[in-house]
């Protein structure tokens, strides 16, 4: 593996610190002004001003931004199918819930995904984290879900690994086979609790447990029972919850140590303050709100009050068909009240904090995985400024250059 050094760059270290940024800390981004990153192999060996000596392949930067790669920390990128129809039901005025009735949304993509072999979920999955790459991002965490069968959910989970295999990116999976209640199995809850469950933790030792929460998904009574049986299995937790109706599961995530409670959108003021308070990162998901109805997470609300914030796509097929990164990052000042540098630091070091990686990656520190990206401008508020652009120059993951959109002259 070559080693690489960036020149002439405005560097976002965002440096500092070991847990998830709060308060003022999450706008500082640690700035050079002018200054290199040195690579070798696939890791960072020095970040400094001025003009370093360098050796192996150069990228001069003429002055614009470098920053680390994002960090995606919540999607569902291994899909099978489409929505295209239901896309139609929505703009002719169908709610989500609406939608779900009609035999749509999620149970739709699960009886693609049943249908699919695990070749094409893998290829699947590799184009979309192909894109992902081509915009910025080199870490993805990718959630299980459309299979809701033992079988299925394996199924899903190991097509993950092995694109984790062929990939440069890092890739992170998450189990939730309780993404949504399987209509036709009455024994379907106490088949993910007691069958399911154990199966996953036997072939993916220490996988997150996730689950979604919410009126038209499962009940805080039977989520409670799913985190307690993958708690004494040795699973970190996380959970959607608030993102139409607000059930206690915010409360009860706080309570059970969750690592992240996601969505957030119908969070009640009560609730937004223990979050506040506790360990626990909020993760809001604004593409939603961007494609179903236009409502959001209390963002500013929830950093005012001391609150840990992360940023992602929520990359699926219904609710949030956007691999993007830079347009959540948009979304966050016109939608969230985030500055571009909270937006930024949202999406990279916190994000890194929700999979637990943050020793890793999340910042341009010597150590660190060599993970970053090189912009087309020199002053990062462009990012949140503007939207729907071509993506970053350059983008480098574990020390490769697994991207490049216009060379530098």
């Amino acid at each position: 593996m070559a080693n690489l050094t960036v020149i002439n760059a405005r560097v976002l270290t965002l440096a500092g610190g070991e847990g998830p940024r709060r308060g003022t800390a999450l706008g500082e981004l640690g700035v050079i002004q002018r200054g290199f990153v040195r690579i070798e192999a696939d890791r960072i060996v020095a970040v400094g001003p001025g003009e370093p000596e360098t050796a192996g392949e150069i990228i001069d930067a003429q002055g614009c931004v470098v920053m680390p790669g994002f960090v995606d920390c919540h999607t569902h990128a291994c899909w099978a199918g489409d929505r295209f129809d239901e896309f139609q039901m929505k703009l002719a005025g169908r709610s989500y819930t609406q939608i779900l009735q009609a035999g749509g949304g999620i149970m739709s993509t699960v009886r693609a995904v049943r249908a699919a072999s695990p070749d094409q979920l893998v290829d699947g999955l590799l184009g979309r984290l192909g894109r992902m790459a081509a915009l910025g991002t080199t870490t993805v965490e990718v959630k299980s879900g459309y299979g809701l069968t033992t079988l299925d959910e394996l199924k899903m989970l190991q097509a993950i690994r092995t694109c984790a295999n062929l990939t440069h990116i890092q890739v992170v999976s998450t189990f939730l086979g309780a993404h949504a209640i399987d209509p036709d199995n009455p024994a379907f809850i106490d088949q993910t609790i007691h069958e399911t469950l154990p199966a996953v933790v036997e072939a993916f030792p220490g996988i997150v447990c996730d689950a979604y929460c919410d009126s038209c998904a499962w009940s805080l009574d039977d989520t409670r029972r799913l985190f307690e049986a993958a708690a004494a299995l040795g699973c970190p937790l996380r959970v959607h919850a608030d993102q139409f109706t607000s059930l206690g599961m915010t409360a009860l995530a706080v309570e059970m140590g969750a690592v992240s409670v996601d969505h957030l959108e119908a969070t009640t003021r009560p609730d937004l303050e223990r979050l506040a308070a506790s360990s626990t990162i909020g993760v809001a998901l604004p593409a939603s709100g961007f494609q179903l109805d236009d409502r959001y997470a209390p963002a500013r609300a929830l950093v005012d009050a001391g609150g840990a914030l992360a940023l992602a796509t929520n990359y699926n097929p219904g609710s949030a068909p956007t691999p993007s990164m830079a347009f959540v990052v948009a979304l966050a000042g016109r939608k969230l009240g985030l500055s571009p540098a909270e937006a930024i630091v949202a999406g990279t070091v916190n994000a890194a904090c929700v999979l637990g990686l943050q020793g890793e990656l999340g910042s341009i520190e010597p150590g660190k995985r060599a993970d970053l990206q090189v912009m087309d401008f020199a002053d990062e508020r462009e990012l949140g400024y503007e939207f729907a652009t071509p993506g970053p120059r350059v983008v480098v993951t574990a020390g490769r250059i697994v991207h490049t959109r216009t060379p530098f002259p």
